[in-house]
Parts: structure tokens; C-alpha cells; sequence
């Protein structure tokens, strides 16, 4: 799939729901995003929309959600909620029929995803979860060699995710309320990048650590495929670890370094010496998935191919499990 394809799509005008540190970190990337504009910011506080408006000259401020998403001036939403928000919020946005881009994780279980997958096909509106990593040009570069069989058969993906991060039981990592640990702020990481390459495990395995809140603050998981492949995954806020992930295959093996940000990437064929292999990516890198929206509303699609919603069902399943293993469960559900 043409990474030219999604970066020469006419551009959208953006709208925000929510004005924490990831909707900034959305505004900045749209900076980068070729014919693409932010045109407004909706938050239920009129003094953070107007903060947030001012630090990215953003026209229109809204102090409801509703409000955004019936903005006639709004092509497409991106939805930068806490957690236990993104069904609603994303809901929200697809009745007002704006294309919609939700913050992984798409929701906090696998119904509710499954409630948003049926309302995108009934009303014919674009959704897709928020997984920046797999939008970035050398991701684009990764599919190709695993397609072209450079690699093999890929036998094993080794990934780890995590950051140490100070207790406060009212903050979005460890509030249950919130629907706090690591699974689903930075597990979902890993859990995903398995999957792109592997599909869905047929068993899952593991060990979860629960702290004073009784959310998972680490994680260890082990998943077995159809064809007998493995992943071995990481996940903690009581350390930090290096955060690489490596593609193993019969033929060779893909390495990429902290948070899979893969300014290059380390190709290491049987018999040669590992290649390094450079990319250039332009700003933060978040304007890749708001090319990704746009490449999908110019073709007609409700769905990424890059990031469909089958495979966001699966990976929210996927993490379902592994909550009901550690015994994690949110007191909302």
C-alpha cells in the first residue's frame, strides 16, 4: 500500500475532542500534514479550550462536545478522551457523520468496540483507531519486506513497552475509574504490533503484577498462533525498559529501536552483516494516521486497511483476556 497515496489525499479540516497531552500532540502533527487544517477544539471547559485554541491558533473553540462535532466547518474528529470516554465521544462524532479517528485504545473492552464497528457499517462513516506507529513511513517499508519474504517465515515477534511512572491513584495510570495500567495505556502497543504481523493469537498466556489500586502496573504475555508462531511481550510503569521490538524470521530479522519510533530500522539477513536502514520523518509523525483518515474519506471507505476493524475487535479481545487472567476488572463495567 502507497504511503504516496495517504500523504496526496486532499486534506480535512480537523476538529479535537478533548485538549490533553495527546490532542497536542495531534495539533502539532496536523502542522505537518500538507493541505490539511485545525479548525476547531472542543472541551467541556471553556478555559482550556481557549488555552488550548491559543497555543495552536485554532479558529473555533467550542465548550461541548456537541457542539464540535456539528461544527459545519469540521470534516473529520479526532477523538483524544480519557478511556472510558472514546465510545461515547467516537459515537458522538459518527452521528454527526464526521469520518473519526479515536485514540487507541478504540475503547476499553471489546463490546463497546464491537457497538462502535456496528454503528460506523450502519451509518456508512469512517472509523479507526489511533495506532500512530503503523502509519509511519518506515512501517510502510517493514510490510514490504515481511510481504516480499525477505525475512522468512516470521516464527517469532519479541516486543517490550513501559515507563516509570510516579503513583497517584486519582491519575489515568492507576485510577480504575479511568481505566488505569499498563495494558491499555502502553500494552496496547505491543499487543497491536504482534499483531499486524501475526494476526489473531489462538492462545494467551501470562502474568500480570497488580499494584495498590488494583490495576496492572506490569506485565509479561505470551501468545501462540494458528502456525505455531510466538510473541513474547513486556509491559511496566515500575521501570524503564528499552522499549525495542524485533520481527524474527527464518530468513533474518527486523529490529527497531525506543517506542518502535524507527527513524531507522536494522536489518539482519542470514549471512550479512545487519544493514541499517535510515527514514527521514517529517514533525512528530502524528499527521501520518490524519493522511491515513484522509486516504480513506477520498476512497469512500468506513475502515483503514492498515488498521481495520476486525483487527481492532481482535486486539481488544485479546487484551479482555488478559485482564480477566490478571483479574483486572474497571468498576464501570
Amino acid at each position: 500500500m502507497s504511503f504516496e497515496e495517504a500523504a496526496n489525499a486532499p486534506g480535512l479540516r480537523w476538529g479535537i475532542i478533548g485538549s490533553g497531552t495527546i490532542a497536542n500532540k495531534f495539533a502539532i502533527g496536523l502542522t505537518s500534514a500538507t493541505g490539511h487544517t485545525l479548525q476547531a477544539i472542543g472541551s467541556r471547559s471553556a478555559e482550556k479550550a481557549a488555552k488550548f485554541g491559543d497555543a495552536h491558533s485554532i479558529p473555533t473553540r467550542h465548550t461541548s462536545y456537541e457542539a464540535l462535532v456539528n461544527d459545519p466547518e469540521v470534516d473529520a474528529v479526532y477523538v483524544a478522551t480519557p478511556h472510558p470516554d472514546h465510545k461515547a465521544s467516537a459515537l458522538l462524532s459518527m452521528g454527526a457523520g464526521k469520518a473519526t479517528i479515536c485514540e487507541k485504545p478504540l475503547t476499553v473492552n471489546a463490546a463497546e468496540t464491537q457497538e462502535l464497528i456496528a454503528f460506523s457499517k450502519a451509518n456508512n462513516v469512517f472509523l479507526m483507531e489511533a495506532m500512530w506507529p503503523r502509519f509511519q513511513p518506515s512501517y510502510y517499508w517493514i510490510r514490504d519486506q515481511i510481504a516480499s519474504g525477505v525475512l522468512g517465515d516470521i516464527r517469532l515477534i519479541l516486543a517490550e513497552v513501559g515507563w516509570n511512572s510516579t503513583f497517584d491513584p486519582k491519575s489515568r495510570m492507576y485510577a480504575p475509574e479511568l481505566a488505569g495500567g499498563i495494558l491499555l495505556d502502553g500494552g496496547v502497543y505491543p499487543v497491536s504490533f504482534a499483531s499486524q504481523f501475526l494476526g489473531t493469537p489462538t492462545e494467551i498466556a501470562g502474568f500480570g503484577t497488580l499494584g495498590q489500586t488494583a490495576v496492572d502496573e506490569q506485565g509479561v504475555v505470551n501468545l501462540r498462533y494458528k502456525n505455531g508462531a510466538l510473541a513474547s511481550i513486556a509491559m511496566t510503569v515500575q521501570t524503564n525498559p528499552l522499549m525495542s521490538a524485533r520481527i524474527c524470521g527464518t530468513e533474518g530479522t527486523l529490529s527497531m529501536g525506543i517506542y518502535w519510533w524507527p527513524q531507522d530500522v536494522t536489518l539482519h539477513l542470514k549471512g550479512k552483516d545487519p544493514e541499517i536502514v535510515p527514514f527521514e520523518i517529517i514533525g512528530n509523525g502524528y499527521q501520518y494516521e490524519a493522511q491515513e483518515v484522509a486516504r480513506g474519506v477520498a476512497n469512500g471507505w468506513i475502515e483503514s486497511p492498515l488498521m481495520t476493524h476486525a483487527e481492532s475487535l481482535s486486539i481488544m479481545e485479546t487484551m479482555d483476556t488478559l485482564r480477566s487472567i490478571w483479574g483486572v476488572r474497571y468498576p464501570f463495567e
